[in-house]
């Protein structure tokens, strides 16, 4: 029997699906990456905000015409949506045979069993698990679904941030810390896969260890992590500016394997909006944490995001953002007008704006960001940088890859040209000498590859 999946949403959703790829192949399923040929097809969705829900759904429907058209037999929704909508999914979408929630992905074989036993005349009971998500086992043996030179690895679960507009707390639970040992173990595995760049992820990875150890512990687990593996790259995502900590400036700054590149969650300067959106501190403590991380880490490239139009948010307070945005000349931004999510703190709250007013807020913002961004790449030209080359694009005759500057799937690409053939993963550096949009384009120096 062949199985497809489909995996929407964040890096931390794709783990999952990671995991559940190693347990259905584990049982003997085929796992095919065509769904048109599939007997079987898991849908990981995600419902953090509105858009991404109405993505999952397209997603479910499409797949759901294979049962008409094609020999699909079932249809399994794992996942965010899965865990906020389940009583909505079964009753709405027919098509749909099995529901787990997010504590339920080690139960993912047992659901395709109870969905492609042949049913009693008349039958139409649905399977659904949905298992206490925060007492469920974290982690888990795993097929990657990244390139081999790059993994991500998840060092906790659920969130206790309780962000008013945010949904991740009901959906995945209280923050979990994974234990350290643990942590260390799966990177050494990644390790031996060829791992090069390994991408710490959560939905708070600074909490990290307040659960277990009684404090923040992120740190010390990077200094195991590179004491006791050999990987070259180790980038942080998903950061909070209140929760970094002097250990953690100091690790970065003198730890050579760390990335000097967070991604650190601003999404807003105006206190009165920060008070609202139920975020630790305040517009002073962010400016605090911007500079300490430029003085002590020079050539820091810090990615944040923000969100224009929430509730009670004035012309004063969207007018602070532009000019913070355009002081702070962050390296890499991203803008997202407030999406109203039932369930959260914000849902009530008065002084809901209009939706074209949130999405304008959010186009001013990032045309402000597009100047900066032009004038940081430009400033990058005649610069020597190490990347990581991901592939060749022989159309173009142009290999691509990152710079240490450059997360997967959010940030740009570098493309240079190379007198020989570099293989994917490898790092090479690239002498830079145009930009390109939102990219930058250079020229390999061979004798400096490795």
């Amino acid at each position: 029997m062949k199985v497809g999946f489909v995996s929407l949403g964040c890096p931390k959703n794709q783990l999952d699906t990671e995991v559940m790829l190693y347990e259905v192949a584990t049982a003997g399923y085929e796992i095919t990456p065509d769904e048109t040929e599939a007997d079987v097809v898991i849908i990981n969705t995600c419902g953090f905000i509105e858009s991404a829900k109405k993505e999952s759904i397209e997603n479910i429907l499409d797949i759901a015409w294979l049962k008409k058209h094609r020999s699909l037999r079932a249809i399994v929704v794992t996942g965010c949506l899965a865990e906020r909508y389940r009583e909505e999914l079964l009753t709405e979408l027919p098509e749909v045979d099995a529901v787990l929630g997010v504590g339920s992905i080690h139960n993912i074989v047992e659901a395709i069993e109870a969905v492609t036993v042949k049913k009693k005349k008349g039958s139409k009971r649905k399977y659904t698990s949905f298992e206490d998500k925060e007492t469920v086992r974290l982690g888990g043996d795993r097929i990657l679904t990244t390139p081999e030179y790059t993994a991500y690895l998840k060092i906790a679960e659920g969130c206790d941030n309780r962000c008013a507009y945010c949904a991740i707390p009901s959906i995945r639970g209280r923050f979990r810390s994974r234990p350290m040992e643990d942590l260390v173990a799966e990177a050494k595995q990644l390790e031996a896969l060829g791992v090069r760049e390994l991408n710490i992820v959560a939905q708070d990875i600074t909490r990290y260890g307040q659960d277990l150890y009684g404090s923040y512990r992120l740190a010390e687990l990077l200094h195991r992590l590179t004491e006791e593996t050999t990987i070259p790259w180790i980038r942080l995502l998903y950061c909070y500016p209140d929760k970094i900590t002097p250990e953690l400036v100091a690790e970065m700054r003198d730890n050579p394997r760390i990335l000097k590149y967070i991604d650190l969650p601003m999404q807003h300067i105006s206190d009165s909006v920060l008070k609202a959106m139920n975020r630790h501190g305040d517009g002073a403590m962010i400016r605090e944490v911007v500079e300490t991380l430029r003085r002590e880490i020079p050539g820091i490239v810090i990615r944040t995001t923000f969100i224009t139009g929430f509730p009670g948010e004035t012309e004063e307070d969207f007018e602070e953002l532009c000019e913070f945005v355009k002081e702070m000349k962050f390296e890499r931004v991203g803008v997202f007008p407030y999406s109203r999510e039932e369930g959260t703190a914000a849902y009530d709250l008065p002084d809901q704006i209009d939706e074209q007013v949130k999405q304008d807020r959010a186009d001013l913002v990032m045309q402000e960001q597009m100047d900066i961004h032009e004038a940081y790449n430009a400033s990058q030209i005649g610069k020597t940088v190490t990347v990581l080359c991901e592939d060749y694009d022989p159309v173009g005759q142009i290999h691509f890859g990152r710079s240490a500057s450059d997360a997967p799937e959010i940030d740009g690409k570098v493309y240079f040209r190379s007198e020989r053939r570099i293989a994917p993963g490898s790092f090479v550096q690239v002498k830079l000498r145009e930009v390109l949009d939102y990219d930058l384009m250079g020229r390999a120096i061979l004798n400096e590859q490795s």
